[in-house]
């Protein structure tokens, strides 16, 4: 086949003269290899450049600039390495061919820098530009060796143009696979492999060429007369060509290794920046955590102290009115307790938008905590701030869609008013809190302005308080009353809950709703707590000594006292100074006060166990426990909720859910106590179901240590009414059993340990 005077795939003529004296100028050839290793590698450099450029522009100019290093390079290196090839005829090169060679290499090397450019290369684009690519600089080389006319034709031989084609291909391959991984990286190992797969791809490219040349022979027609070689001057040709090659290509090298260096000096400065931008954001961030509330972005409780500060310095200047509010989300607890925390935290997130879009742009609206919402305004009477308050307590009721749930939440809200009720930001905050307590008293969701009576209710909490204390201290005043537990398959009474009450000198006798509280929030509890402990032990002993020595005492115990390490030491005395064995007694911790420090409780509760002392865990089902911690509480017996109760036997889902509980605790091995029983239905429904204790209004109310013994006495008296194998229930005369209303109201607060 005959293409541009070159005879490919086609057999030596029978006629002509063979030119065997060829060969090629060494100094040349290694000068052809440098020329091509300085081109890749100022072809790796300009690939990492095009690949980290930012800019399109500057995108565009490394890409032609590589482009021009690579076509540049294998077309110098193919000339020169032509110019190394001597033989005895003389040699000229046809420029129009010779330029098109160079067009080819140029072209070649632009697809190169192309298929590089892609961010993602796979296989199936990897392979075909490979092939393009060797394809082209086979085409590049054979048509600078039709530019060589020599006056003899060139033929080639089959086998080595293929393995001419091969290699190049196989060099295409490698070129795109090296040029890509050394895109990125840095450090000198990096350097070194650079320079290691320069070389790597000269050698397949001047391999490509010199294959190429092997396969020729030159024949000289047998009607052509043999020209001599003249005095043409290759070597200076090709040096200086070498030289101009090795210095775009070096100068490209220095071009990108400036780059480099101030691109690196733009990334460090812009890091800077970000850096700075970023102390910025965080000094920012700071500043908003300091003073806003970071669920609401509300003011929070410092900024709020700020702002109202200024602004009552502002209106005392001004003599002008001034308007404190407090707001309480009424039963916020609930949500937590039943929905999680990030549902509450959700819930306060639409409450707190509510509030904010019912007042005007110049309130200062803040939230101090937890469920807790201050609003400052500016006011010219007491009736603007009672609108203001009626118009968030308006907001407040439309419906919110929560967890599935579509809710109704409502608050209570306190006013204080500037100048009236406090010229201080302290005075003014406390009197409106006075004022939200005195709403959250009055049965929530309502307003109320301070006055004089709730700074005289204020004086009264701080009076019992002292009171309390000295009642304490010299044991006067408070006494306990028992409240029997009925054992459902006797019939009998088997233990008595210890109820703390307090015959105070001017308000007569004092429920625990009246004191407890008091009691908890100055850290009177833990006393109250031992004491009722020690005096309930004494009375059992009394009881024992009159024939009751099947009787236990149970005694509740509060959250504090739980956390007191001195708890097991003070349950060893009580049992000891009243001469009782640790199995008559019982104490009762609800599932709050058990939710602390777990691991600490459960050790505690293990000491106090380890004595013979029996444990109950009191208002189940209200608290925070699961099964995980219940399991490891080392407890005796497990009291249902009265709340679970009330609509049984007419609610199925309380029903489920009692029967669910006894179930599980008998599981557990717990005996189960059913508190709130009022009528024959929910007695018969328990005893059904297996419950072992009940207690409640329906069996007896709460009565002094000198009223229980008829009570104990008459209960003996009608125990067969009880008897299960009767088939009967409790029917109590209505003054043993029937609870009272007045003590119904402060039972509820009995519950919570007391």
């Amino acid at each position: 086949m005959e293409w541009l005077g070159l005879q490919l795939f086609a057999d030596l003529p029978a006629t002509g003269r063979i030119v065997i004296d060829c060969r090629h100028e060494p100094l040349l050839m290694l000068l052809a290899y440098l020329v091509a290793c300085a081109a890749c590698f100022a072809t790796l450099d300009m690939v990492e450049r095009q690949s980290h450029s930012e800019e399109p522009t500057a995108h565009r100019q490394w890409k032609m600039l590589g482009a021009c290093c690579l076509g540049g390079g294998i077309w110098a290196m193919h000339f020169i390495s032509m110019l190394a090839f001597q033989a005895p005829v003389e040699v000229h090169y046809d420029v129009s061919l010779t330029v098109l060679s160079l067009l080819i290499a140029l072209a070649v090397a632009w697809l190169a820098m192309q298929s590089l450019d892609r961010s993602h290369m796979r296989a199936h684009h990897l392979l075909p530009s490979a092939l393009l690519i060797g394809l082209g600089i086979v085409l590049m080389h054979f048509v600078g060796m039709a530019a060589m006319e020599t006056g003899a034709r060139q033929y080639y031989r089959t086998g080595l143009l293929l393995a001419c084609t091969t290699i190049a291909l196989l060099t295409s391959l490698a070129a795109l696979c090296l040029a890509r991984y050394f895109r990125n990286g840095s450090g000198t190992r990096h350097q070194l492999m650079k320079y290691g797969a320069s070389l790597l791809m000269a050698g397949g490219i001047i391999a490509t060429h010199f294959t190429a040349m092997s396969a020729m022979t030159l024949v000289i027609p047998a009607d052509t007369a043999l020209r001599l070689p003249s005095g043409y001057n290759s070597l200076q040709l090709a040096l200086g060509i070498g030289f101009i090659t090795l210095l775009i290509s070096g100068a490209s090298i220095s071009a990108a290794l400036a780059d480099k260096k101030l691109q690196s000096k733009e990334h460090d400065l812009r890091r800077v920046s970000v850096l700075l931008g970023q102390l910025d954001q965080a000094r920012a961030s700071l500043q908003q955590a300091a003073h806003y509330d970071a669920l609401t972005n509300l003011v929070n409780r410092r900024g709020f102290n700020q702002v109202f500060a200024e602004r009552l310095a502002e209106h005392k200047a001004t003599q002008s009115r001034l308007a404190v509010m407090f707001l309480d989300i009424d039963h916020f607890k609930r949500i937590n307790d039943s929905l999680g925390h990030a549902a509450g935290d959700e819930l306060l997130k639409v409450i707190a938008s509510h509030i904010k879009s019912a007042t005007r742009t110049h309130d200062l609206v803040a939230r101090l905590g937890g469920d807790e919402f201050c609003v400052v305004t500016s006011l010219n009477s007491c009736d603007e701030a009672r609108h203001l308050a009626q118009r968030i307590m308006q907001r407040m009721k439309e419906p919110i869609d929560l967890g599935g749930r579509r809710m109704v939440m409502s608050t209570s809200i306190g006013i204080s008013i500037f100048p009236d009720d406090g010229s201080s930001a302290e005075e003014l905050l406390k009197h409106a809190d006075l004022a939200l307590y005195q709403s959250k008293d009055s049965g929530r969701n309502s307003l109320h302005f301070f006055n004089d009576k709730l700074k005289t209710q204020a004086s009264l909490a701080l009076q019992l308080e002292e009171e309390l204390r000295l009642a304490l201290l010299e044991e006067h005043g408070l006494c306990v009353h028992y409240q029997p537990i009925f054992d459902m398959r006797s019939g009998q009474v088997a233990k008595l809950e210890a109820l703390v009450r307090w015959h105070h000198p001017q308000h007569g006798l004092l429920g625990p709703d009246r004191f407890i509280a008091i009691a908890e929030a100055n850290g009177l509890i833990v006393d109250l707590d031992l004491w009722v402990l020690r005096h309930a032990c004494a009375d059992l002993a009394h009881l024992q000594r009159l024939g009751y020595g099947d009787v236990k005492v149970t005694v509740n115990c509060s959250a504090v006292t739980l956390s007191h390490d001195e708890l097991p030491v003070e349950v060893e005395t009580a049992l000891l100074l009243a001469g009782l064995a640790a199995r008559q007694l019982e104490l009762e911790v609800t599932e709050n006060a058990l939710m602390g420090d777990i691991q600490r409780t459960v050790n505690l509760l293990k000491r106090i166990r380890a004595l013979g002392v029996a444990l109950s865990i009191d208002d189940f089902g209200t608290g925070y426990s699961s099964l995980a911690y219940l399991k490891r509480l080392p407890l005796d017996v497990l009291k249902i909720d009265r709340t679970f109760l009330q609509d049984v036997p007419g609610s199925q889902k309380d029903r489920e859910i009692v029967q669910a509980i006894i179930v599980m605790a008998h599981t557990l091995h717990l005996q189960v106590v059913s508190e709130g029983v009022e009528t024959v239905e929910q007695q018969a429904f328990l005893e059904t179901h297996g419950c072992d204790y009940l207690q409640g209004y329906l069996l007896s109310r709460p009565v002094p240590l000198a009223d229980l013994r008829p009570l104990l006495e008459r209960v003996q008296r009608e125990s067969k009414v009880l008897n299960p194998c009767g088939g009967k229930v409790l029917q109590g005369s209505p003054d043993l059993f029937a609870g009272s209303p007045g003590y119904r109201a402060g039972a509820s607060i009995a519950r919570r340990g007391h």
